[in-house]
């Protein structure tokens, strides 16, 4: 399933992990067996995932609780790995100064308003390295808006062209090319 320069990404991040926590952040529903996230931790070591009871229930709070709580438990800088709603939650906590948040992979985030989380996503530079991934043709969030909290974040932006949602539906299961992503903004860190 994970080609030979996949599998190079997979020993970096793994190298990587020595230093860095690697933490999926699902969105709305969590990530079902096909989605990326599901993918990488089932294929990878190196990944945590928070855990919380109301999946179906999209509060952010109940996001960035989880997301704080697992976080508790740690002790290494953490790289959060934020998918639609989860996203969001991600940059509330950076952006709260949490002292273990290192960076942001956030993919495809939902537009604020669908969750009704305008008031609490934040408005400021995220002041971490943070990193978009965002596609032409997402139903939650279009290319502009995206464009929009990359300025206002102060994050990397990169364009996936028409990727609908960047997930399961969409056909993002293994996602070798995410990987890499990550792994670069790993290095920077």
């Amino acid at each position: 399933m994970f080609g030979h320069a996949v599998g190079e990404t997979i020993e970096e991040l793994g190298a990587l992990a020595s230093r860095l926590d690697f933490v999926l952040v699902p969105g709305f529903k969590d990530s079902g067996p096909e989605h990326w996230q599901s993918y990488w931790q089932r294929r990878t070591p190196v990944f945590q995932r928070i855990i919380q009871r109301r999946w179906d229930e999209p509060d952010i709070e109940h996001w960035v609780d989880a997301i704080v709580r697992l976080l508790a438990a740690g002790g290494r800088p953490a790289v959060l790995i934020g998918h639609s709603l989860g996203a969001l939650a991600s940059a509330c906590v950076a952006a709260d100064g949490h002292e273990r948040v290192a960076g942001l992979m956030l993919v495809a985030p939902a537009e604020p308003t669908r969750f009704e989380a305008e008031a609490r996503v934040p408005g400021l530079s995220l002041s971490v390295p943070t990193l978009i991934v965002a596609s032409e043709d997402d139903p939650l969030m279009s290319l502009r808006r995206a464009e929009h909290w990359a300025r206002v974040w102060g994050a990397d932006l990169v364009d996936l062209g028409e990727a609908g949602h960047v997930n399961a539906e969409a056909g993002f299961g293994p996602w070798p090319h995410g990987l890499r992503l990550l792994a670069e903004l790993a290095r920077r860190i």
